[in-house]
């Protein structure tokens, strides 16, 4: 394999991580290829620079490429895995940016032999989409998770950690089983959350306007990911079904228990509670 920075990269989805991954990467590779159905994107790409040539052929840019990320919805990444690799040359790298691993890497494991597979995750986003919501310093000290199969070569994960470290963040690598398990309930979890709280209020104050005028910051700050794109959030939450069911249980249970302790006035116990889950989330995020 080629070091990074002789690599051509070709990005497929030039969305918000895609877009962001392509401008990053500028001066840290070879040569930049954006891939979008979407020609205003491929025209955005361009003008703002963060790609070095913008194409809707999919094959021709994956025939370029020494590196391939895959930067679309997940059930879309699942369905792109076989069709691109049978494009790509030997040696080649084949990554995505999915937030969930389990069928994206099961997909990767049939890959021919002369293509090499890596599962990716970074830790960031944004609550709105799109390529004008790209920004190259997207990445900046955020943890990349990378998950390699069993037939992932040594050198093919070096160049994924290079890749990572490239665009400013801290590469992790984890087993794909773990990951789901893990961002199913820090990362999944939440928009479920957020949408409850958004849905709690419509259905409860939202019938009296003086409830915009005050909204303060724990409603926008803890409602804000229900704003995340519906399409990339329902092909996360159907890959991740029995991580995401089982942490909702959880918090249900978590949650009924603290109504519990508000309906009865047991303010010893709802004090202690709160005590032991403030100083959990302070010693943890501080």
């Amino acid at each position: 394999m080629r070091p990074l920075s002789e690599c051509a990269v070709t990005i497929v989805g030039l969305g918000l991580m895609g877009g962001s991954l392509a401008g990053a990467l500028q001066g840290q590779c070879g040569h930049v290829i954006g891939v979008d159905r979407d020609a205003h994107a491929l025209a955005c790409a361009l003008e703002r620079r963060f790609v070095d040539q913008a194409t809707a052929d999919l094959g021709a840019a994956a025939r370029k490429a020494d590196i391939v990320v895959l930067a679309t919805p997940v059930r879309s990444i699942i369905q792109l895995v076989g069709q691109v690799g049978e494009w790509m040359k030997p040696g080649s790298l084949l990554m995505d940016l999915g937030s969930t691993k389990g069928l994206i890497l099961a997909a990767m494991a049939q890959l021919p032999d002369h293509v090499q597979p890596l599962g990716g995750h970074p830790m960031c986003g944004k609550e709105i989409s799109g390529h004008e919501a790209a920004e190259r310093e997207l990445f900046d000290g955020c943890t990349f998770i990378l998950s390699p199969l069993a037939r992932t070569s040594d050198e093919a994960l070096a160049l994924g950690k290079a890749l990572v470290e490239s665009v400013g963040a801290q590469p992790l690598v984890i087993e794909g089983g773990r990951q789901d398990y893990l961002v199913g309930t820090i990362s999944h979890l939440p928009y479920l959350l957020a949408c409850s709280l958004v849905s709690t209020a419509d259905a409860t104050t939202s019938a009296d306007p003086l409830v915009w005028r005050i909204l303060a910051g724990g409603y926008r700050d803890t409602s804000r990911v229900a704003g995340s794109d519906v399409t990339m959030m329902v092909d996360i939450l159907m890959t991740n079904r029995e991580e995401v069911v089982k942490a909702a249980r959880v918090c249900g249970e978590q949650l009924a228990y603290l109504a519990d302790l508000v309906d009865r006035g047991d303010e010893d116990l709802l004090r202690e509670k709160l005590t032991y889950i403030r100083k959990t989330r302070r010693e943890h995020y501080p």
